[in-house]
């Protein structure tokens, strides 16, 4: 299903992690979290890593964050590791997102520097009413 970001104007740093995180999770991205991290460092407010499958998985989650978020008007500042395809940050100055394979994940083990993981549950169920509400309005094709 194709997600759209809604108009982020007038949102929190928080509202607006929440939103790319869905597009992730929308994405089949692996093990997406959300951290607050203005306690560990001074550089950004939050942090979303998430998980590819693969190298090729990994680039299509960054491409397709990168091409959703600038549709909202909310464009990365600057991305980094698009040509390894193992660890791609996208900057978007209060928010940095890391999409990393599987080994790269664990060997790096970002969540270790973070203490305030925010529960995206309620970002998982309205995925799951969106992507419900896609289903019951398609229109069966005629196989004949």
């Amino acid at each position: 299903m194709d997600i759209k970001i809604p108009e982020l104007k007038n949102k929190t740093n928080e509202e607006i992690a929440k939103q790319l995180a869905k597009v992730l999770m929308a994405d089949k991205g692996i093990d997406v979290s959300l951290f607050n991290v203005t306690d560990t460092t001074v550089i950004t407010d939050y942090y979303i890593i998430a998980t590819g499958r693969s190298s090729t998985h990994v680039k299509s989650l960054a491409d397709d964050l990168s091409d959703k978020s600038s549709e909202a008007k909310y464009p990365p500042n600057h991305v980094e590791g698009r040509d390894g395809g193992e660890w791609i940050l996208l900057d978007y100055g209060n928010i940095i997102v890391h999409i990393f394979g599987r080994d790269s994940r664990s060997f790096y083990n970002l969540e270790r520097l973070c203490s305030e993981k925010i529960d995206l549950s309620d970002v998982e169920n309205e995925l799951n009413r969106e992507l419900s509400s896609a289903l019951n309005t398609e229109k069966p094709t005629d196989n004949k």
